[in-house]
């Protein structure tokens, strides 16, 4: 979606950022999380233009994070689900959030928490490692070429 391509670039974050990384398509994904479906909806809660809001759910739809779901025959009327791709960009979203929260809250505090849909508890994106289940700080993160 960006306009620029990443050719040559072996990277899962430029070619995430193809999918997800315009500002409108992140704030339309962050809505969706939040329960809206229907175009007025995402143009209700956002100040964008109808066609801009029509191409990048067309790209999500294209990229596999929407589905366009006809719920009504005349005057045909589509909705934008997410799908399961679409559902997993909740830990994105969270982590943003929060870093937001973190460096560019102001005095009122955050403006939403994240919490746990079964028992409210907070719910926050936390790096672990996978082989010793050990809580780690992102000073304690290196990455490498994979093999």
């Amino acid at each position: 979606m960006l306009r620029s391509t990443y050719e040559g670039q072996v990277c899962s974050v430029a070619r995430a950022l193809e999918v997800v990384g315009e500002r409108w398509t992140l704030l339309i994904v962050r809505d969706a999380l939040q329960g809206v479906t229907r175009f007025d909806g995402f143009l209700a809660r956002l100040p964008i233009a109808r066609n801009v809001l029509s191409d990048r759910l067309s790209g999500l739809v294209g990229h596999g994070v929407l589905e366009r779901v006809q719920y009504q025959e005349r005057p045909r009327r589509f909705e934008y689900r997410l799908t399961a791709m679409g559902r997993e960009l909740i830990s994105v979203v969270v982590a943003l959030m929060e870093w937001g929260d973190r460096h560019l809250s102001g005095e009122a505090g955050p403006p939403r928490v994240a919490e746990h849909a079964d028992c409210g508890g907070h719910v926050g994106a936390r790096l672990v490692c996978e082989d010793c289940a050990a809580a780690v700080s992102p000073a304690e993160v290196t990455t490498r070429a994979s093999a």
